[in-house]
């Protein structure tokens, strides 16, 4: 283990290289073997043995000068044979020593003439080649087919891309568990800043280990970064709220005119909403908060009842009861605000909760003058308004979408805000993990 701690990632995957090339060519050792020792069927091997003996008889018997002419008259489309005078044997291609001794061992009257035999690959089908000595030292030469002899068929396809394939498949392996720190590592940057940190163990090569380590220093110094920063925005909020209450009673004792005790009390009434939608920003990215079983269609048609009360038009149609696993608050806040921003900017809320398979969709329709297209994305981001900044006609401080968007995240869900045809805004929110 220590030796194998010592290889980097570029000596593994040469490791890997050199050991699928040491089987591969242990592979194609083993089959070409096989080949060498490659076996006719004994019909084939007894035709063969046959032919041989009642050839090499009557060429034996025949005067010099005429047997060039009776191994022509033995000869068939199946077999054909050719005597030479001399003693020169030309090699084949790929010596067949089993196919000999199957040919011997049917007719043992050949193994004195040191038969040779040799396998020729034809196109559609296989042709096995050889020569033999007669006892006067001439050569008869021989070719015959074969029905077993080595043809390129589906089955020998096979047998040739088998290895190849199972090295393919271990080359896979052997990289996938190499490079699979690197997996778990690409796994976990996805969730930075989404929670507590989540230290990797260090595995795989040198490199990798000094990767994910690095990885890990990062994750906690985003962590702390993120928890100081949220630490000082809550402090802020909670600080300011002191002096603004100081302020609200001052200006109940101060001696100003109706008018402008009315402009400093909505002055002031605004800064503690710009604080109040400031922390629940800040509040929205908590994971830290269970989630729990809640009825969605309950907590959309009570949100609605309360904006009736308070005399706004707003109106719900959907499911009497839909529950998911969520975090309650931060989707009560969600829909709060779209139904708030629906009825400020649309004059009019239509809020309508179904179920789509395994998920929990949510429409909220307003009637009002919808996002320019171009600015449907950054109505997303904190901080932007569409409105002019100065302008004070309209609560906030672009906090309310990036809140929703902060929320509906934190749910694995998606937000999506669409132009209607004849007017108006859509914010579809689709959350996962419906209970059946």
């Amino acid at each position: 283990m220590n030796l194998l701690r010592r290889f980097g990632l570029p000596e593994r995957l040469l490791a890997i290289l050199l050991l699928v090339a040491l089987i591969d060519f242990a592979a194609n050792t083993l089959l070409f073997d096989r080949a060498s020792a490659f076996a006719l069927r004994q019909d084939d091997a007894a035709r063969i043995a046959e032919t041989l003996v009642v050839a090499s008889r009557a060429i034996e018997r025949t005067p010099v000068k005429d047997r060039p002419g009776v191994a022509q008259a033995l000869s068939s489309p199946r077999f054909v044979m050719a005597w030479t005078p001399n003693g020169s044997r030309a090699s084949g291609s790929l010596a067949l020593s089993t196919l000999r001794a199957q040919v011997v061992e049917h007719s043992p009257e050949l193994a004195p003439s040191d038969l040779q035999l040799s396998l020729k690959s034809l196109p559609g089908g296989g042709n096995v080649s050889g020569t033999m000595i007669l006892p006067d030292r001439t050569v008869l030469r021989f070719e015959t087919s074969a029905s077993g002899a080595w043809t390129l068929n589906l089955g020998r396809i096979a047998s040739y891309l088998l290895p190849t394939v199972v090295l393919a498949v271990l080359a896979w392996a052997l990289f996938h568990f190499t490079l699979r720190p690197l997996e778990r590592l690409v796994e976990a940057s996805r969730l930075v800043g989404s929670g507590q940190p989540r230290p990797l163990e260090e595995a795989g090569p040198e490199e990798v280990r000094q990767l994910i380590r690095a990885f890990n220093q990062m994750q906690q110094r985003i962590h702390r970064s993120l928890q100081t920063r949220t630490q000082s925005m809550l402090a802020i909020g909670h600080d300011l709220r002191t002096p603004l209450s100081r302020l609200q009673l001052r200006l109940e004792n101060a001696s100003l005119s109706p008018a402008t005790l009315a402009e400093m009390d909505g002055d002031i009434s605004e800064m503690r909403h710009l604080l109040a939608s400031l922390q629940a920003f800040v509040e929205s990215g908590g994971t830290n908060i269970p989630a729990e079983r809640i009825d969605l269609a309950a907590m959309a048609a009570t949100l609605v009842d309360s904006a009736q009360d308070e005399g706004k038009d707003a109106t719900y149609d959907g499911e009497d009861r839909l529950e998911i696993m969520a975090r309650s608050v931060s989707i009560r806040r969600a829909l709060s605000n779209l139904i708030e921003n629906a009825i400020h900017y649309g004059e009019r809320a239509r809020v309508s909760v179904r179920r789509e398979g395994r998920d929990a969709v949510i429409l909220i329709e307003d009637d009002g003058p919808g996002i320019p297209d171009g600015r449907l994305d950054d109505v997303l981001q904190p901080f932007v308004r569409l409105d002019n900044a100065r302008q004070r006609d309209t609560p906030g401080m672009g906090l309310g979408l990036p809140i929703v968007r902060r929320a509906v995240k934190l749910e694995r869900g998606s937000l999506h805000l669409l132009n209607r045809d004849g007017g108006g805004l859509t914010a579809v929110i689709r959350l996962p993990g419906a209970v059946v």
